[in-house]
């Protein structure tokens, strides 16, 4: 294995150099390869660049890793020199521009990914700018992106901070060639082509990269997508446009794709890679991480973001659920890769000799935790259905929905020694679950994986909505409710639903966003987080934000779009806040709903305003297990009451 190879190699684990003195401690002039990050250096799996260098460095390549450089300092890219081979540059593990604003454009005043959690260590449109530094600076060195950032925008894409459509990132950084998705297979053939002594613009041949060209004729069934200059003038061009990416997002049915820019210029992405194999799994992430920050953060207080990720396994990878405001497809695909049982007990043994470590496992999964196959047999041969998805609007046919390959995996690394307990955090899709003739990983996952409360996402109860967001009707929803605490009783357990809901999506009006406030009243208890839509790019949700379309059908789709009523939206599903009254009282006479004002039961609000919301101490209101548990006790007589505890 690659791991093993490479620890032999180098006989002893160390952090790969960020200074030109650690570079020198090596015994390197100049490294291969500089990678330019805007996160702090995490040497940990969790983390796309760590995973690209040590993968390079696993094949023989040098590479020195250039955190947070000061973008306003030109001098500050040269730190290791000219590399031999060329710079790889990334914006991070987020969008910088999501990282540094939320959804109403307000500025965060925090960073994860950076040391001490200090904001404004990366510039906005990171990728672009620390190109366009390294152009200046060095202007004949190869320069590769990649990174989320880079490749949620490798072709024209709406931005939502500027409200403008852009061009592909490749034009406006400069760069020579763009590496889209995870990028292990892409960044091996580029660096061995790159050390042949190929001219990085000769390199137009790599699956999972994107090119610049003024020739398009060697491009092989290769799609024309709109020019750009059409896109910007037409929005429903944008939308058709859009729609042949998404179809195209396959390994093994997708086609190239070209776009034009003006006279003679040309954007051309190649099909995506293909997938890992479950060996291949194994190795990415058993290479030989320090699984921590570099040590030189250590006197800023750390990087925040360790602490979710340090004692988590990634299971799987990929995603076949299809949620229309999820990027992950663009990203990721929806081929789901897996690492072998064998693989993630050795990972997790190794945590338990961490003087850190507690006993406990905060995660086994990935894009969702209990999806551990391809959703049907065929996938690996022709690759997914492209006008179809697998469990939306219902689950296909020929999905195969198993957890017991799951449940194995989750045995296995709760009898290891020193495991306490382990958790399931980073979700799992209700409706697969349901999908599932067998009820025992629900039985699993409430007696062993939760404690007191899960967190789910059926994100809305509108059935227009859901359809919109891709999501099952909310009477699945409410199938899996009900079974959820039909196990519990069974095992005798008094566990709770905590859902996730997102205001203001494309197709959520005033109309919609008042049934949404009557089922959290009837659920008993106020929501802590409310995440309004955020329009990312590459997501099927952010093309019908900018088009008003649904790019599926190009059928108009409502989109909330004004600040007010997205705050009154909002407000709905919080309305037991006092500061939130005047807004919810403004939504439901909009809305024509007065019948909610008013001191009945099914009322939201009073008709005047008043302290406290009837019935909500300070301290239900923080704990919505607390509420649901009072309700259940006082109301056991009311049948009424007892089909609400269900739900």
């Amino acid at each position: 294995m690659l791991a093993l190879f490479f620890m032999e190699r180098r006989g002893v684990m160390a952090f790969l150099p960020i200074t030109k003195q650690e570079m020198k401690t090596l015994g390197w002039e100049r490294p291969d390869f500089v990678c330019v990050t805007g996160d702090a250096y995490v040497d940990h799996p969790s983390f796309g660049t760590a995973i690209i260098c040590r993968i390079l460095e696993a094949h023989g390549y040098k590479v020195a890793i250039l955190p947070q450089p000061d973008w306003k300092n030109e001098a500050s890219i040269t730190e290791f020199g000219i590399p031999r081979l060329g710079f790889l540059v990334n914006a991070g593990n987020m969008d910088s521009m999501v990282n540094h604003y939320s959804v109403s454009k307000k500025r965060r005043k925090t960073d994860a990914y950076t040391p001490g959690g200090v904001a404004g260590k990366r510039p906005d449109y990171a990728t672009i700018v620390y190109c366009n530094l390294i152009k200046r600076t060095y202007k004949d060195v190869p320069v590769i992106i990649g990174g989320i950032e880079a490749s949620l925008r490798r072709l024209a894409h709406y931005d939502y901070w500027s409200d403008k459509l852009k061009h592909s990132i490749l034009m406006d950084s400069g760069a020579d060639l763009l590496i889209y998705g995870m990028g292990e297979h892409a960044i091996v053939e580029v660096a061995d082509a790159l050390a042949s002594g190929l001219s990085v613009s000769d390199i137009t041949f790599v699956r999972g990269t994107v090119y610049k060209t003024r020739e398009i004729d060697g491009v092989y069934e290769g799609i024309q997508l709109p020019e750009y200059n059409e896109l910007v003038k037409d929005k429903i061009a944008y939308a058709k446009s859009f729609a042949i990416q998404y179809e195209n997002t396959d390994p093994f049915s997708g086609k190239p794709l070209i776009e034009k820019y003006g006279e003679k210029r040309y954007i051309v992405q190649n099909p995506p890679a293909t997938p890992l194999s479950t060996q291949e799994m194994d190795d990415v992430y058993e290479l030989p991480y320090m699984r921590n920050y570099h040590p030189s953060y250590e006197k800023e207080g750390g990087v925040p973001a360790i602490s979710e990720i340090k004692f988590s396994l990634t299971s799987n990878r990929g995603c076949f659920g299809g949620c229309s405001f999820c990027a992950l497809t663009f990203h990721q695909g929806r081929i789901v890769q897996c690492r072998s049982h064998e693989s993630l007990v050795r990972e997790a043994e190794q945590m338990t000799r961490d003087p850190e470590f507690k006993g406990y496992i905060h995660d086994v999964g990935g894009p969702t935790a209990n999806f551990r196959a391809p959703s049907c047999e065929k996938q690996l041969k022709y690759g997914v259905c492209t006008k179809k998805q697998c469990l939306f609007p219902n689950p296909c046919k020929n999905l195969k929905a198993d957890h017991s390959d799951y449940i194995a995996l989750l045995r296995k690394l709760r009898a290891i020694p020193g495991v306490k307990k382990v958790f399931i955090r980073s979700g799992i899709r209700f409706d697969y679950v349901l999908a599932d003739g067998s009820d025992d990983f629900l039985k699993e996952l409430c007696e062993y994986h939760i404690s007191g409360q899960l967190r789910v996402a059926p994100e809305h109860v509108s059935d227009p909505v859901l359809q919109m967001m891709g999501k099952p009707d909310n009477s699945v929803y409410k199938r899996f409710v009900e079974k959820f605490y039909q196990v519990n009783k069974k095992i005798g357990k008094e566990q709770y639903l905590v859902p996730y809901l997102m205001s203001s999506h494309p197709g959520s009006g005033l109309r919609e966003a008042v049934t949404l406030a009557e089922h959290i009243r009837d659920l008993g208890y106020m929501p802590e987080q409310v995440q309004d839509f955020y329009p990312t790019p590459s997501t099927i949700s952010t093309c019908m934000y900018y088009t008003g379309v649904d790019p599926r059908t190009l059928r108009p789709v409502y989109v909330p779009k004004n600040p007010h009523e997205k705050a009154m939206q909002r407000a709905l599903i919080q309305y037991r806040m006092p500061e939130n009254y005047d807004l919810v009282k403004e939504a439901l006479i909009k809305a024509g709903r007065r019948d909610l004002i008013g001191f009945d039961k099914k009322c939201l609000i009073p008709p005047r305003k008043i302290k406290q919301s009837p019935g909500v101490s300070s301290k239900e209101k923080h704990n919505p297990g607390n509420k649901m548990k009072k309700r259940s006790h006082e109301n056991k007589a009311n049948v009424r009451c007892k089909h609400r505890k269900r739900r």
